[in-house]
Formats: structure tokens, C-alpha cells, sequence
């Protein structure tokens, strides 16, 4: 079917399919006074979901419950309430008790089970969530969906993000459209490892629990999870999948690969606005690495260049240090053969059959003054499989953003 299928950019982020409201709200989490810090997303009536958690050993008591309620429910949610301002991880009983409060509270709201609500926090860690004020939020929110408002939710969402990320595409086929929609956040602490920071896609189309989860997990490989700011893992990490199926366009084998070309479509946009919006980034780079024996090796190498802080500043400083690039790859693991590897800084070759080509270090330079870059590595070692791993620069601004944050 993929040669069938047409892609096209629609507007309404997270509420664009048909079946899906939102809403969004100030409850008093976050101190400055209006800021949006609570958001529902919620179907129309019992919806598909997936998951895809951090892979942190230091798990949040949001993700520790929506683990259990997707388990309970075989895969079937109504809603998605999430707060930002306080991530409500390492917080002990309590906090799997407020965790659970919240989503019984949307649950009564929309008469529905608990275990068919999904929870997600971010923010402060090892705070209490504020459920005083949380409570009477999130009733009010359950009171006030609509559709439309997806802009609202992806603001609510936001802690140190410089810009909302959101998203939505008209997926074509030959049995009929439907549409995939998206919001995440993300600025700091990334580096997902299964997950984003936090990320909710919703789809009209019907899918199955089983092969929504399987669609989700394929997507994310090349979207939130070739991504990385600063190499650290949250103890929050979320992405979330509903199908609504008010479309009435049914996903099975044959039409598997038009809901994953939406999929991919929406969670690349959000993904890579997750990394210009990195704290205190000024670039985009795309780390390229060719020549590996299988796709998981070309991602391990790439994935170490883009983590290098070595290359990151280098890069900020437009230098075009093509030995960084190679220390990285050699360090990284991976087979990797100096004699025959390349390094190319914005298609300019630097490195070659072991020696430099300085004389087009200039023009290299001139390349790392953009404001996306690209990094293309081959290791020399004859594999035919390759990757691309996202990340920025890192910047002073990181530094200032990052010893500030409690304080």
C-alpha cells in the first residue's frame, strides 16, 4: 500500500483526529501566576493505546501507573491527564497515591474505569504534586474538552521548552483518510532510550491494541529515540498512542504501512523540534554514520559522536574538529577500521585513509555557521547499514539553564 498512500500537513496538533478533545488549564502547579500546567486529552469513547516507557531503573509514579493500567485494561484508555511543574518522581506512596487520584479523577469525570485513564508528570523531581490545587484543576479541565484547543495542551506540557510541539498529517490511502496528530516536550535531560521526555500522538484510524503498540514502537526507533540533548535518561520518559477509530479506516497488514508513514511523519516533526529546542541550543545536527554491520551498530556510533561533549562544543564554535569525530567513533564500541574510514562535515571531506584533509577546513567552518548541521561518518568496515542520530550543540546557556533549575 505504500506507494498508495499520500501525506499531507494538517492543522489542529493533537485534536486533529476525529474522536479526540483537549483541554487545558493554570491549577496552580507551576508558580507563575496563568501558566498553563494541566492538560487532558481525551477520546470520545474507549480508544486503542500504547506505550513506550524510560528504560531509568528510577521510574516515576506516573509511569509505574500507567504500566499497571495499560496492563489492566488489554490496551484500551480514554484519556491522558499529564501536569507539568513537579514530575511527581521519587516520591514514594504518596506519590503512587496521587498518581492514582489523578486518574480516578478523570475516570469519574468522563465514567470511566480508572485503570482506562493514563497519567504523566514533568518537572521537579522528588516534590509532591500540590494535589489540593491539582484536584478542583483537573475537574474543571474534565469539564471544559473540546476540540480545537490542542495548541492549549502542548503549552501546558512545557517546562524549560522555549516553543510548544505539535503536530498533525492527512494520511491518504486507497480505503479512505485518516489523520494522525501529535504534542511533546522535551528541552533537557534527553536521551529517551524507548520513550521521549514526553510525547501523546492520537490517530482516528482503527488499530488494534496489539499492532498500534508494534506500529509505535517501529516509529519511535528513527523518531524519539535517535534523538539526544545531553545524554540523560528521565525518570519520566512517556509516549503515548490512542486510536480513536471514528475514521472508520481500519488498520490491519495490509494497510500497516500507511498508519506507520503517519506515525513517523508526526513523531519526526516533534522529535527534531524537541532538539532545536534544546536548553541553549543554536544548532541542529544530524549525525550520520555508514558502513555498519547491522542498523543498532551505525546507532551506537552515532548516537556516542552525538552524546560527545567534545563535538557538541565544537560544533558550537563552528571548529570544524574532525579529530573529536573520530575519537568518538573509535570509543564508541563498534568495529571500526582508521585506515578506511572517512569523516565528511557538511558533505566536505576532513578525514581520509587515516590522514586529514586541513585545506578544507575552512570550508567545513563556514558549514558549522548554520544553523543545522550534518556530521557523515563511514567507518570503513564494508557494512552496508547505516543511521541518523539528532542532537544539538552544547552551549553555555546549557550550563546556566541547568545549575539554575532548582534554585
Amino acid at each position: 500500500m505504500g506507494s498508495n498512500v499520500s501525506i499531507t500537513t494538517t492543522e489542529g496538533g493533537v485534536t486533529a483526529p476525529q474522536g479526540f478533545r483537549s483541554s487545558a488549564l493554570h491549577a496552580g502547579i507551576k508558580t507563575k501566576t496563568g501558566a498553563l500546567d494541566l492538560a487532558i486529552i481525551a477520546a470520545d469513547g474507549p480508544a486503542s493505546a500504547a506505550a513506550l516507557f524510560t528504560t531509568n531503573l528510577a521510574q516515576a509514579a506516573p509511569v509505574l501507573t500507567s504500566r499497571e493500567h495499560l496492563e489492566r485494561s488489554g490496551g484500551i484508555a480514554r484519556a491522558i491527564v499529564v501536569n507539568s511543574g513537579c514530575a511527581n518522581a521519587c516520591t514514594g506512596d504518596q506519590g503512587m497515591a496521587d498518581a492514582a487520584q489523578m486518574a480516578a479523577e478523570v475516570g469519574s469525570a468522563l465514567g470511566c474505569r480508572p485503570e482506562h485513564v493514563l497519567v504523566a508528570s514533568t518537572g521537579v523531581i522528588g516534590v509532591n504534586l500540590k494535589m489540593g490545587a491539582l484536584v478542583p484543576g483537573i475537574r474543571q479541565a474534565a469539564q471544559s474538552l473540546a476540540r480545537g484547543r490542542g495548541g492549549d495542551a502542548a503549552r501546558a506540557i512545557m517546562t524549560t521548552d522555549p516553543f510548544p510541539k505539535e503536530c498533525a498529517v492527512t494520511v491518504r490511502t486507497p480505503a479512505g483518510w485518516f489523520i494522525v496528530g501529535g504534542i511533546a516536550k522535551g528541552s533537557g535531560m534527553i536521551e529517551p532510550m524507548m520513550a521521549t521526555m514526553l510525547g501523546f500522538l492520537t490517530t482516528d484510524a482503527a488499530v488494534p491494541p496489539d499492532l498500534l503498540a508494534v506500529a509505535l514502537r517501529e516509529a519511535a526507533a528513527d523518531t524519539f529515540n535517535a534523538i539526544t540533548v545531553d545524554g540523560e535518561c528521565s525518570t519520566n520518559d512517556s509516549l503515548f498512542a490512542l486510536a480513536s477509530g471514528a475514521s472508520g479506516v481500519a488498520i490491519d497488514g495490509e494497510s500497516y504501512s500507511a498508519l506507520l508513514q503517519g506515525l513517523l511523519a508526526v513523531s519526526r516533526e516533534l522529535a527534531l523540534a524537541i532538539v532545536r529546542g534544546g536548553e541553549g541550543a543554536t544548532k541542529l545536527i544530524a549525525v550520520n554514520v555508514h558502513d555498519a554491520r547491522t542498523r543498532e551498530e551505525a546507532r551506537q556510533v552515532a548516537r556516542t559522536i552525538a552524546n560527545s561533549p567534545l563535538v557538541k562544543t565544537a560544533v558550537h564554535g563552528a571548529d570544524p574538529n574532525w579529530g573529536r569525530i573520530v575519537a568518538a567513533a573509535g570509543r564508541s564500541g563498534i568495529n571500526f577500521d582508521l585506515r578506511k574510514a572517512t569523516v565528511h562535515v557538511g558533505g566536505v571531506l576532513l578525514f581520509e585513509h587515516g590522514l586529514p584533509h586541513d585545506d578544507a577546513a575552512p570550508q567545513a567552518a563556514e558549514h558549522l555557521k548554520g544553523s543545522e548541521v550534518s556530521i557523515d561518518v563511514r567507518l570503513g568496515t564494508g557494512g552496508g547499514q547505516a543511521a541518523t542520530i539528532w542532537t544539538c550543540d552544547l552551549t553555555a546557556e546549557y550550563i546556566r539553564i541547568n545549575g539554575e533549575y532548582r534554585t
